[in-house]
């Protein structure tokens, strides 16, 4: 049977439609069952308790389980990675942080390009660390604490949520830019370095306001000062690093992404709620307490702002790796077989540098002095990767 032009016409445009339809009409059923938000840290932590709020919200307004699972390990790689590889259909979420955007100039080899590989959804907040020391810590302000600590080189340990994570930059930069010799302890997670802070197990930690808030109102922690260029509103009281350190200034922010190909319409409707959730009071109150700043916006303003945080760490992700190559040539073979000490004059941010540049096979045969137990744990995790076995 002929079919006359015009119907062949109608068909034709009809059938082109389909996919657009039908992309339209499953954004409108989105989501039909629960969605996955993956974090890179573990339960407990900023990240985490910042996720939950997030996720809690999407469930009463979409009528799905937003759920969170924890995915630690490699600075968020692997939960990036996870993410990066999964379907592109709504279903699972990458919540992102600043550690992403460091992982860009700490990490060589990654099997995923972060801005290529996952699309912004929507910004949450922008917060500060928090400058705090354990109360055996002598030190009430950041002039004392730097003077306390050159008076006591290589002997005050500084916890971070893990190697490359925004915690130990934040505890890198403020090194570099006072002088001040802090041994890095990395651990999995906010939550467990703030554990070890209030037990006594390490004496400084960079960490974000969300994380510490309730312990430093309830006075288990001291803070010293706020790493944002502006005091925070959640502490007033406590000055900002910049105040005595001329230039210093250092934020995280949250966010959330998917993974390429997720559907315009599906990141549409998640970008909508989300910002609905920056701008309901009883959210922003919440927030403020947490010491965070909402970030509402659309997908192509979030954009910005996660590009221009990659580029922001990426600038002084080069410039700090230069510097280690510098070092590497003076240092040559030396660490082969070397015996740490206490006051070895190779310190801990040295071989962070090595493994950070991912030419960690030379540190495999490193000896740890038995009265530095602290260096036992990240020796370990050296002597695990791939890098160093080979």
């Amino acid at each position: 049977m002929k079919l006359p032009r015009r119907n062949f016409l109608h068909l034709a445009a009809g059938a082109a439609a389909l996919p657009a339809v039908s992309r339209v009409a499953w954004a409108q059923a989105y989501p039909s069952r629960p969605v996955r938000i993956v974090v890179g840290f573990a339960a407990g932590g900023p990240a985490d308790i910042i996720a939950r709020l997030i996720g809690q919200w999407l469930s009463e307004r979409l009528g799905q389980q937003f759920v969170v699972e924890n995915r630690t390990g490699a600075a968020t790689n692997i939960a990036t990675e996870a993410v990066v590889r999964a379907p592109a259909d709504g279903y699972t979420l990458l919540f992102v942080t600043a550690a992403n955007a460091i992982n860009t100039t700490l990490y060589e080899k990654l099997s995923f390009n972060l801005s290529r590989d996952i699309v912004p959804v929507a910004s949450l907040i922008r917060a500060p660390s928090v400058l705090e020391v354990n109360p055996s810590v002598p030190a009430k302000t950041v002039p004392e604490f730097i003077a306390y600590a050159k008076a006591n080189p290589g002997k005050l340990t500084m916890a971070s949520s893990g190697a490359g994570t925004p915690s130990h930059v934040f505890g890198e930069l403020f090194k570099f830019m006072t002088g001040v010799n802090l041994v890095h302890v990395p651990y999995r997670g906010a939550a467990l370095a703030v554990a070890d802070l209030l037990a006594g197990q390490v004496e400084v930690f960079f960490d974000p306001v969300p994380n510490s808030f309730g312990y430093i109102r309830a006075g288990k922690l001291r803070p010293l000062a706020i790493t944002s260029a502006t005091r925070s509103e959640a502490l007033p009281d406590v000055p900002t690093v910049g105040e005595f350190v001329p230039g210093y200034e250092a934020s995280f922010w949250f966010g959330v992404g998917a993974p390429k190909a997720t559907p315009a319409e599906i990141i549409d409707k998640l970008n909508k709620e989300v910002n609905a959730a920056l701008d309901d009071p009883k959210m922003k109150a919440r927030l403020v307490d947490l010491g965070g700043v909402a970030l509402p916006g659309s997908p192509e303003n979030t954009s910005p702002i996660f590009q221009g945080r990659f580029k922001q760490f990426l600038d002084y992700g080069e410039a700090q790796r230069a510097l280690v190559y510098q070092r590497l040539e003076r240092m040559d073979h030396e660490l082969s077989g070397h015996q740490f000490v206490a006051g070895d004059r190779f310190t801990i941010a040295d071989i962070t540098a090595l493994v950070a540049i991912d030419i960690g096979g030379r540190l495999a045969d490193i000896k740890i002095a038995p009265e530095l137990p602290y260096l036992t744990r990240w020796h370990e995790l050296v002597s695990s990767r791939p890098s160093a076995k080979a």
